[in-house]
């Protein structure tokens, strides 16, 4: 008789959570660290306490009552003998009005505020009173649903004790670190991590903060070395690589496709595409697979840039392939390339994932057959079932939309002769120069530094909300000038978590409010409603009744950001400008100001129940206002949100750097730029050791 089969382990909720959060290995654990820190190690009396102090103190509960005026609340009034105090809980349930009752001693812990009405405390953490004190700073780990605290410590203490922390440099390189960074001696690996999760209360709770502690610049200083060794390890793989040599023939022949492109395209290259073109022709000549990043701001001509790469490898009798993240922007590149290229002859394939049978089988063998030598889509274009006869080129649009598997997957296609496509990203996101140079370190990035002629300044309003009905009128009066509007919404439909007006709701009050108003062709103005979950044929229908005029005004969420280009709308309003980044505000904005009449953008902001809006809204809108260059917004946004998150998108969505900052970290950067050839050459088991650490599985990520 054969045994049963093995029951598979059952994985339980908080083990799933951790998965979620990417802590798998020993190490992933000891390098998850606080996000803050609580003092748990003292009890301060409550007539010591000064408003906005922090602190911890224990009392008895006097009272404890439900009101209901000027909202609902849980008030308990608490005395230490010293001072009484209030605190207020605005979300409560009944086991927290049970350990509040009258009688009980609690020890509860927030910010101290005191007013007429004596000492309060919103919301503060509390428990029962009793225990020994903790005798070091309690960590408070960055978390997700269902992963409480407590077993995340327990997760973390466990995995910091079993971790391998030996250390990976080679004997003596941290030694000239030491002089750089301030008078201590470097921690090793073990000592800082120790630390970071249990520090001593008498710490400086700033320089954990502000990360200026030395546990801390030793974790920046390893973190630099594996982010800048597996993007030297990737260059160096890359440069083993081949690719076909795309070389137009000296003198270029008049008959060329490059050469007829140039001649029937309706403008003139502005210096920057020359520049930038002749950048990619050379990489494209090299057997070296081209790995460049193509950045311009919103307007600067890339399509164009992409076209006449594309010709040069159409020329050489070779595939290329175009991708750009939502079937909107693909479908608006398609018809831009037929535009300028089936008048050459050139067969066109194109590619999405909405396709009906027919048409896609039909597709499918064009590009098989190396018929279509130009095959423009969505992520389609990288699906097993497509089978390119030769591509030699893949160019990627905002190439931050795309994950590392598609960019992987995407270079497999040319399976000739063990050789791989050249990359061509390209993104509107323009990002400062120091780092580029040091978070795209394996990229070569080219830069459309300016704007083609003829473009109108767009002028950026910031209005509150309460001015709404102006703004509205303001868009009479722009669709009787025979000129159409955008109106950008946040969200789809009503969440509870933000209290925002919706797309919907704002599209039933602007027809509302234009149904009397008239186009110049006589026409009522008709208002258009765009957003993600709608199929994908009526999203096409309704972004060409905008684009052909038939719709005075669109209302949209961000579908809209990247790549619509509609000449005639002059006007763009962006509701709850407050919420949304800097550069995707930028990005929205480059909407408008694509024709020659005057451009305006009306950036809606409310500070809902707060009496003003926070700091960093308050820049991003006037860094809108103040400036209207891309390079510029790059900038501030990174002042305003660092790097990490600034390039968040990087890999797959997930900023590769955590601990050390690119644009203050720069004595680390530099000697992890120093290191990193040595290490590889001299200790590459150290090295590969040390990359394995640090990024485990996402070293490959580097790579693409």
């Amino acid at each position: 008789m054969s045994a049963p089969p093995l029951k598979p382990l059952q994985v339980s909720a908080p083990q799933k959570a951790l998965e979620k959060l990417g802590l798998k290995r020993d190490i992933d654990l000891a390098l998850h660290l606080p996000l803050r820190y609580e003092d748990e190690t003292r009890i301060t009396k409550l007539r010591d306490t000064r408003d906005g102090d922090h602190v911890q103190i224990e009392a008895r509960v006097m009272d404890c009552e439900v009101t209901y005026r000027p909202r609902r609340q849980l008030v308990v009034t608490v005395d230490d003998g010293t001072e009484t105090c209030t605190l207020r809980f605005f979300s409560f349930y009944p086991s927290q009005q049970k350990a509040l009752a009258v009688g009980n001693r609690i020890r509860a812990r927030g910010e101290v505020k005191g007013g007429f009405l004596g000492r309060t405390m919103l919301h503060p953490a509390f428990k029962t009173a009793g225990g020994d004190l903790p005798t070091a700073l309690t960590p408070v780990y960055p978390t997700v649903a269902g992963l409480p605290q407590p077993f995340l410590r327990k997760a973390v203490l466990a995995g910091l004790a079993r971790a391998e922390l030996s250390d990976t440099f080679a004997p003596g390189d941290l030694s000239q670190l030491d002089t750089h960074i301030g008078s201590h001696p470097l921690w090793t690996l073990r000592q800082a991590l120790q630390f970071l999760h249990h520090p001593a209360p008498d710490v400086s709770l700033d320089t954990l903060q502000d990360h200026t502690h030395p546990a801390w610049q030793r974790l920046k200083a390893e973190e630099l070395l594996a982010q800048q060794l597996s993007q030297l390890q990737s260059r160096r793989a890359r440069a083993a690589l081949r690719a076909p040599v795309l070389q137009l023939p000296l003198p270029e022949p008049q008959d060329s496709l490059h050469q007829r492109l140039l001649a029937v395209l309706p403008f003139g290259l502005t210096n920057a595409q020359r520049r930038v073109s002749a950048e990619i022709a050379n990489d494209m000549a090299r057997h070296t697979p081209m790995h460049r990043l193509l950045q311009g701001d919103v307007g600067a001509g890339k399509t164009v840039v992409a076209a006449l790469a594309a010709t040069i490898c159409m020329d050489a009798g070779w595939q290329c392939a175009l991708m750009a993240p939502t079937e909107i922007l693909a479908e608006q590149h398609f018809r831009k390339l037929i535009g300028w290229l089936e008048p050459l002859g050139i067969t066109t394939a194109w590619l999405t994932g909405t396709q009906k049978a027919k048409e896609r089988r039909a597709m499918l063998a064009l590009i098989e057959s190396g018929e279509a030598k130009l095959v423009v889509g969505t992520h389609a274009v990288i699906q097993e079932k497509v089978h390119f006869k030769n591509l030699a080129l893949a160019v990627i649009d905002e190439q931050h939309r795309f994950g590392v598997a598609q960019r992987l997957a995407l270079r497999g296609k040319l399976k000739h002769d063990a050789m791989e496509p050249h990359l061509l990203m390209m993104t509107a996101t323009p990002i400062p120069r120091t780092l580029a140079m040091s978070y795209y370190a394996d990229l070569d990035v080219s830069t459309l530094d300016e704007l083609p002629p003829g473009r109108t300044p767009i002028v950026t309003k910031v209005v509150n909300e309460a001015r709404r009905d102006e703004v509205i009128e303001r868009i009479h009066s722009q669709i009787a000038q025979g000129r159409q509007v955008y109106w950008v919404c946040p969200l789809i439909e009503e969440s509870e978590a933000l209290d925002l007006t919706n797309a919907t709701q704002t599209h039933a009050e602007l027809a509302d409010a234009l149904g009397d108003v008239r186009m110049p062709n006589g026409e009522m103005a008709q208002v258009g409603l765009l957003h993600s979950r709608m199929p994908p044929d009526e999203k096409k229908a309704v972004m060409a009744a905008f684009t052909q005029g038939h719709l005075a005004v669109l209302v949209s969420t961000t579908v809209i950001e990247v790549g619509v280009d509609v000449p005639n709308a002059s006007l763009m309003v962006i509701e709850h400008a407050e919420r949304f980044g800097l550069s995707q505000l930028h990005q929205l904005r480059g909407r408008v100001g694509r024709g020659a009449a005057a451009s305006a953008c009306v950036l809606l902001y409310s500070t809902g129940d707060a009496p003003r809006l926070g700091e960093a809204a308050r820049e991003r809108l006037k860094a809108m206002v103040e400036t209207n260059d891309g390079f510029e917004i790059a900038r501030r946004d990174l002042e305003i949100r660092g790097p990490g998150e600034f390039l968040g998108a990087r890999q797959s969505g997930e900023a590769m750097l955590r601990f050390a900052d690119l644009a203050t970290d720069t004595v680390l950067l530099e000697w992890a730029r120093k290191e990193a050839p040595m290490m590889l050459d001299q200790h590459p088991h150290l090295a590969e050791k040390h990359v394995q650490r640090w990024l485990g599985g996402k070293a490959e990520f580097l790579k693409a």
